[in-house]
């Protein structure tokens, strides 16, 4: 009985570690929304960001989309978080407390259809954040503003 107390306890820090799943990130290729003054889009939403529309920067999530047209975009911000393995190195090694996970967040200022100013973050999958910063870059005509010198060199890079 001792036994299935103790290998229950270690499963439920494995799976709910950080209040994530351990297997449940955000996919390399996606983003999701953390929050924002975007009303339309529910805090935690996951889905496409794209910039492929020469018009309007399009986030897809659950059926729905919201478009942020290029030209009222006015601030755009990238930067990122480190965080340890705790999950992994519980479940597999304690050498992954060594390792770090890097989350990518963009913020992107606009203003809305009645000219207020409106902010929406987005976290970025790793495998968009290059090709995401560039093209907002060009298509906004806008600089990123990078958060430290790290975050610059990951963006660029």
């Amino acid at each position: 009985m001792r036994y299935k107390k103790s290998l229950a306890l270690l499963l439920s820090i494995v799976f709910f570690v950080e209040g994530n799943l351990l297997w449940a990130g955000l996919g390399s290729d996606k983003a999701m929304y953390v929050g924002g003054t975007v009303s339309a889009i529910p805090d935690g939403s996951e889905g496409i960001l794209s910039t492929k529309n020469e018009h309007v920067l399009m986030f897809t999530y659950g059926g729905n989309k919201v478009e942020i047209p290029y030209e009222k975009v006015n601030d755009l911000e990238y930067g990122q978080k480190a965080g340890r393995r705790l999950g992994v190195a519980i479940a597999v090694t304690w050498m992954a407390l060594f390792s770090k996970k890097r989350k990518h967040f963009l913020t992107i200022g606009f203003t809305d259809a009645e000219d207020k100013q409106q902010a929406a973050v987005f976290e970025l999958g790793k495998n968009t954040v290059r090709v995401t910063l560039a093209s907002l870059e060009a298509r906004t005509g806008r600089k990123v503003d990078y958060e430290d010198e790290e975050a610059r060199n990951s963006g660029r890079n």
